[in-house]
């Protein structure tokens, strides 16, 4: 029951507590067709979310090691089927050189990012960048690399080494 993300007005789908009522399970699939909302863009980041589980297999992976939760720059990173998961939720602090641990060295590529303009986002990261591991301990990984995180952004980095 409640609101489905990104979906404008109240949904609840047939169930026991509702009688089975189909009442209020409406999608609006119809939004996608409206360039003034950002509809299309909600629904590029789900579909490239999708490709990415089916790429990596993410969600069915082990559970992730969270390297990072620093409330103060308000920023989480986990490492979850060879993939860094990095969030800053600050609402007005970017980190243009953020140290994150992580297990694996090698060379890292961004592979998805909030902040991308095909979902609205203002497109300050260049995924042509390239992320080189150190030999240096943070939060109780091995290896460590410096990232541009904006405020607000979520990134997702993949190994260039491991054949995934």
């Amino acid at each position: 029951t409640g609101n489905e993300f990104g979906h404008p007005e109240w949904l609840d789908f047939p169930r026991i507590g509702n009688n089975e009522s189909y009442h209020y399970a409406r999608r609006q699939f119809n939004l996608l067709d409206n360039h003034h909302l950002r509809y299309q863009q909600l629904n590029a980041f789900d579909a490239d979310m999708n490709k990415l589980e089916d790429k990596y297999g993410w969600l069915a992976a082990s559970p992730a090691y969270v390297s990072e939760k620093h409330e103060e720059n308000k920023v989480i990173a986990f490492e979850r089927a060879n993939l860094l998961f990095v969030f800053n939720f600050n609402p007005d602090k970017s980190f243009p050189d953020y140290r994150v641990g992580i297990d694996q060295p090698g060379k890292y590529k961004i592979v998805l990012d909030t902040d991308s303009t095909d979902y609205g986002g203002h497109g300050r990261l260049n995924h042509n960048t390239e992320f080189f591991t150190d030999v240096q301990i943070q939060n109780n990984r091995p290896n460590s690399m410096l990232v541009y995180i904006p405020s607000r952004t979520a990134i997702v980095l993949a190994s260039m080494d491991i054949n995934k």
